[in-house]
């Protein structure tokens, strides 16, 4: 018998939205090159890779290029998939030992709740090439251990945004969030994520972008629970609930696609 995969879309409520994560459930560990390999097959966002460990299940995430050190759609993807294939029962928290800790999901109201680690970004000057690359003079730029946060003036503008990825590529950094406080009240700040760095050109929805969106947004607009909309052309909602160092994500998910692959 082959592997199975199930490829979920993350952070919606409906098929060919939110953003695609495939995920592998495994008996046992395989090695790097192999999920790799996968991952590039596969050649979306993130491929998931699950195998039981101690009280609960190792995860890792890989792009078509690289392993990355956290990942929310892969991971609220992998949570779906324990419950679904009855691998966890309904009312079990899933545990996941990744390389940024051990992280937690849980249903609720039918949505998935995790547990992140917040990731809070620091002003500091818009780096050489960024505002030529994006097209745009930002109101603020911020930078965690991942990525930089660029503010905009408008949702209007994270919108219409057509940055340069190939000058992106010449800025140090794993991924670009750029970010406006809504103008509607359906949710409270949009986002889009760009990644090329990591062979993401524009992520879809991206959960770990939130962790830091969660605390730079809370101290703007006053509150620990907020809505977020990344506005890609496939769009998603993401809640978040920031928790002193830690950040609450919840979304929805839904299977598109089960195969068993012969490798």
């Amino acid at each position: 018998m082959g592997q199975r995969i199930v490829q979920v879309d993350a952070f919606t409520d409906r098929p060919f939205a939110g953003n695609p994560a495939a995920v592998c459930v495994l008996a046992e560990p395989r090695d790097e090159r192999w999920m790799q390999l996968v991952a590039r097959e596969m050649n979306l966002s993130e491929t998931a890779f699950l195998f039981p460990e101690g009280d609960g299940y190792r995860l890792r995430w890989f792009t078509p290029t690289v392993e990355v050190d956290l990942c929310g759609h892969a991971t609220l993807a992998s949570a779906h998939v324990l419950w679904e294939e009855e691998l966890l029962r309904p009312d079990e928290t899933a545990r996941f030992y990744t390389r940024s800790g051990l992280l937690s999901a849980r249903r609720l109201d039918g949505w998935i709740e995790m547990n992140f680690p917040a990731t809070p970004a620091t002003a500091v000057p818009p780096p050489p090439g960024l505002n030529e690359a994006l097209g745009v003079t930002p109101r603020l730029v911020a930078k965690n251990q991942f990525d930089y946060l660029v503010e905009l003036e408008s949702e209007e503008e994270v919108r219409a945004l057509q940055p340069d990825l190939t000058r992106l590529l010449t800025i140090p950094a794993r991924g670009f969030i750029v970010t406006s406080r809504a103008s509607g009240q359906e949710y409270d700040f949009v986002s889009r994520v760009f990644a090329p760095a990591v062979g993401v050109n524009e992520d879809p929805v991206t959960g770990s972008a939130h962790c830091t969106l969660a605390p730079f947004w809370s101290s703007r607009l006053g509150s620990p629970a907020l809505t977020g909309y990344q506005a890609s052309a496939r769009g998603g909602l993401v809640r978040v609930r920031l928790a002193g160092e830690r950040v609450f994500l919840s979304g929805q998910a839904v299977t598109v696609l089960r195969a068993e692959c012969s490798f």
